[in-house]
């Protein structure tokens, strides 16, 4: 039916198709000759309204009319002829439609065919499943009626048997879920297992860390000095947590091997309740899968539980070996401390407890008479203020003032206490010889009883790596300059075992960050503050100063403001020592820039005072060997010069305060300059065993690449700034023509003088 509604669809659209072009050609030429002739005829038929008859225009209205009738005609004629054309053309196209319309026909009486082969088809079809459903009908028929009958002949022994299969099955399911467990179970095992083994492995690397450590503390302890005892302290400490979080771990893997003891009986157990239970293949295939892991989860369990067992035991007795050493090593230290309190404790410990107390003093958390007694104790060193420093590790600051302030009892010291006020200090801030005196001479006056405190200027350049604890004070200590209180933080820190003060002006000049310690163009205003400020800073900490020592220029102010200002405000206790270690530098300046930190211009611009001998202005190096209690220089012979022409326009003043004015010959440090212990050394060597010095010459000479061959030559070198009078005996014909040099060969000798060199004069060899 569907393919012959199509045909006919087809053939319609044909039919339609062929006749419009024809149509609509015939209408339009239709149209064509009509719109022709009625315009014809209004153009050619109407006469003129408003003209009066006549002969001529009868005539001419004759003559139109004949023209008309003859247009018509044609037109007539005309229109014959397109109607002819058009029903010979319209006849034509309904020959095609008639042909095309039995070719459709055609075609539609094949599809009608078609159809009706397929509908004997289906219905064939449906007569063979309309018999396969009635043969199904009867079989479900007759299976109910069996149904009916087996239920009817069932008995309660059947039904029994029913309920307990229900019942077995019910079990099994019970039991494959009791393995399913059983399976988490292990596999978690397994996983605990594996964190055992990496404990295990953390254990082991903590049994070889606390072995390094005891083994380095050890020979730390042999080694103990006076200036490492506080590493010691802290490496006891380091290892007493080491010591407790290795403990921590071994405890932890104990009770984790106690937890999996009872592992074994856990398998046990799942083996009977297997046993017992009718199970499937594929249940008992399960459990011997099981039975396997279990298996290699028990050998693991072994073999790393006897692992654990030997490694804890190992552990126990490296831990029964180091405590019994360490506790033999403090036993021997605390006897060496109590026998010897005034060595037992490094001088930068003390140094520590001396800032600790001077800041709590300046932050105002002590009286000042509390901190006097604080401080004596500290000078004795005094075993009780030791022992409660080193037990107030985790108390709050204030629980420790309250502890050493009940120690804190009336007496005298047998020191004295010194102040050094400076610009350099080795190895914090170094340009010349100054830093090692202060350093060196410190240590050397701390050694025989005495409190010194250095008070330096906090350069932005200088060398923080070579201070302990540093820090910042509580408290913010003001002082004049230029007519204004400006502001200053004070920091402490111990440098070399003494105690340091550094001042950091809050000054919009940034007079110590400068990239450098002298060489600007403002170093009188720079040093004029600083001695200013380290005064302030005394005064206001209440402290009893025996000595303030000042060296060279730069702190020469301290003496005119300590007698012209601050003695007059009551803090007159000190006495002023100025050591000036080179009289080429003294500070020469105009008169009005002594008022910058408040002296008195006028009072100090005299002969007999401040005023430069040579140049007019004033000099700074000239009012502290005046104003001093005593002045002093680098040697006795350097003293017998200065007092001649090597014064540099001091003779004079000098020759005056001649009573006062003495030279004492600079020594050295023998702890830092000591051969037997310097690192810098290729081979450390003393006084007796010299081999070093050779294989240290040898070790130069390969540095330097000089020859090899002739190694057992000297090798001479000056470093020095200052005056070398004896390189004139090196400079001996005799022994130019003796001493034979190495590659070069020559000796290059530059010297404006014939007594010795200067800054700007070498030896090159």
């Amino acid at each position: 039916m569907s393919c012959s509604a199509a045909a006919g669809a087809e053939a319609t659209a044909l039919l339609f198709r062929s006749a419009a072009p024809s149509t609509i050609v015939g209408r339009h030429r239709l149209a064509m000759s009509r719109r022709t002739s009625r315009r014809n005829l209004r153009t050619g038929v109407h006469p003129h309204q408003k003209s009066a008859p006549s002969a001529n225009h009868r005539n001419r209205a004759s003559i139109q009319r004949d023209r008309a009738s003859a247009s018509i005609d044609e037109e007539q004629k005309q229109m014959s002829e397109d109607e002819n054309g058009l029903l010979d053309i319209q006849l034509e196209d309904l020959v095609g439609m008639i042909q095309n319309t039995q070719k459709n026909i055609l075609l539609l009486n094949q599809a009608r065919l078609q159809a009706l082969e397929r509908a004997d088809k289906i219905l064939k079809e449906k007569e063979t499943l309309q018999q396969k459903i009635n043969i199904l009908e009867m079989k479900l028929s007759e299976t109910g009626k069996q149904s009916v009958l087996s239920s009817e002949v069932k008995s309660d022994e059947e039904s029994l048997e029913f309920d307990v299969v229900k019942e077995e099955n019910m079990l099994l399911k019970d039991e494959m879920n009791f393995l399913k467990g059983k399976l988490i179970e292990i596999t978690e095992t397994e996983e605990s297992l594996f964190k055992l083994e990496k404990e295990c492995a953390l254990l082991n690397a903590s049994l070889r860390e606390l072995e390094c450590t005891s083994t380095s503390a050890q020979s730390d302890v042999l080694k103990l000095g006076p200036l490492q005892q506080d590493a010691w302290w802290e490496k006891v400490e380091n290892l007493e947590d080491l010591l407790d979080s290795t403990a921590n771990q071994v405890e932890h893997a104990s009770l984790t091997l106690d937890g999996y003891r009872d592992f074994q009986d856990k398998v046990d157990k799942l083996k009977a309740s297997l046993g017992t239970t009718n199970v499937s293949e594929f249940c008992l295939y399960l459990v011997d899968i099981l039975q396997q892991r279990v298996k290699s989860v028990e050998e693991r369990f072994q073999a790393c539980n006897h692992e654990m067992h030997s490694q804890i035991e190992l552990y126990e007795h490296s831990i029964v070996e180091f405590h019994g050493t360490l506790s033999k090593l403090i036993n021997e230290s605390e006897k060496k401390s109590m026998e010897h309190y005034a060595e037992g404790m490094p001088s930068e410990f003390w140094s520590r407890i001396s800032l600790l107390i001077d800041g709590w003093s300046l932050e105002k958390k002590i009286s000042i008479n509390d901190a006097s007694m604080l401080r004596e104790m500290a000078w004795k060193r005094d075993n009780r203020l030791r022992e409660a420093y080193l037990s107030s590790r985790g108390m709050e600051e204030r629980e420790l003032i309250d502890s050493f302030l009940k120690m804190a009892l009336p007496g005298t010291s047998s020191g004295l206490h010194i102040v050094h006020i400076a610009a350099e200090m080795a190895p914090v801030a170094k340009v010349g010889g100054l830093a090692d005196v202060i350093s060196g001479l410190g240590k050397a006056l701390q050694k025989k009883g005495h409190l010194v405190e250095i008070i330096l200027p906090k350069y932005d350049c200088m060398q923080h790596n070579q201070i302990n604890n540093l820090k910042v004070l509580d408290v913010v200590v003001k002082s004049y300059f230029e007519g204004n209180m400006f502001a200053n933080k004070i920091w402490t820190g111990t440098v070399e075992g003494l105690p340091v003060y550094f001042i950091e002006p809050q000054h919009p000049g940034k007079f110590f960050w400068r990239a450098q310690y002298y060489g600007e163009h403002d170093d009188f205003k720079r040093f004029s503050y600083f001695s200013r400020v380290a005064l302030e800073l005394l005064y206001q900490s209440g402290k009893k100063v025996d000595i303030i020592h000042c060296h060279d220029w730069q702190t020469a102010f301290v003496a005119p403001l300590y007698w012209d200002v601050y003695a007059n405000l009551g803090f007159n206790s000190a006495r002023i020592c100025f050591t000036c270690h080179n009289f080429e530098y003294q500070g020469i300046a105009p008169a009005q820039d002594l008022a910058y930190c408040g002296l008195d211009v006028d009072h100090l611009d005299r002969p007999d005072r401040m005023r430069d001998n040579s140049h007019g202005r004033i000099n700074v190096v000239k009012g502290a060997v005046v104003y001093s209690n005593i002045v002093t220089t680098v040697s006795p012979t350097y003293a017998q010069e200065v007092r001649s022409e090597g014064g540099r326009g001091l003779q004079d003043t000098l020759k005056v305060h001649s009573k006062k004015f003495v030279g004492i010959l600079n020594g050295i440090d023998t702890d830092t300059w000591n051969p037997s212990t310097d690192r810098f050394l290729k081979v450390q060597y003393s006084a007796n065993d010299l081999y070093g010095k050779s294989a240290n010459k040898a070790a130069l000479r390969k540095q330097l690449k000089l020859a090899s061959t002739q190694a057992s030559q000297p090798l001479v070198c000056f470093l020095s700034s200052q005056p070398c009078t004896c390189l004139n005996i090196f400079l001996s014909p005799r022994f130019i023509r003796e001493l034979k040099f190495p590659q070069a060969g020559w000796l290059h000798y530059e010297a404006s003088s014939s007594k010795g060199c200067t800054s700007h004069q070498a030896c090159n060899i």
